[in-house]
């Protein structure tokens, strides 16, 4: 097991610095948590929500403009549990130290591109190639 990493709560990783070092994995693993966290209480309070706001609504525009909400509510949440399953990937990453890399070329992933996706797995050119190729097939 690892020891504890002091990261200052003002820390930004630097490209100045070694990367992925521990303090950068550090901040990348919390921020990461974070993220996780606000996720599962929104949909916490969701759930309660939904429970709480089952009721007969007589007029019949009333009950489909709720309807529509709980449908775009479900979407939304179901996002996010796709997003937990990135977010789960990318902290099974820190923790074999792969964490940071592209994973098509091995190269390392900028730091502005991780603190703003801390869940991806492609360098910003990767990913343009990925896209572009994407979009290729797609208009086949």
């Amino acid at each position: 097991m690892k020891a504890e990493v002091f990261l200052p709560d003002d820390y930004r990783p630097a490209e100045d610095e070694p990367f992925m070092n521990d303090r950068q994995t550090e901040y990348f693993r919390r921020k990461l948590l974070d993220w996780k966290h606000s996720i599962l209480e929104e949909t916490a309070s969701t759930i309660e929500g939904m429970k709480d706001g089952t009721r007969n609504i007589p007029d019949i525009a009333d009950r489909a403009s709720e309807e529509t909400d709980r449908a775009l509510e479900l979407r939304t949440r179901d996002r996010e549990r796709k997003l937990i399953a990135k977010i789960d990937s990318a902290l099974r990453r820190i923790e074999i130290g792969e964490y940071g890399y592209c994973e098509e070329t091995g190269d390392p992933i900028s730091l502005k591109r991780l603190d703003a996706r801390p869940i991806a797995t492609l360098s910003l050119e990767a990913q343009e190639r990925h896209e572009r190729r994407e979009k290729v097939h797609r208009d086949d």
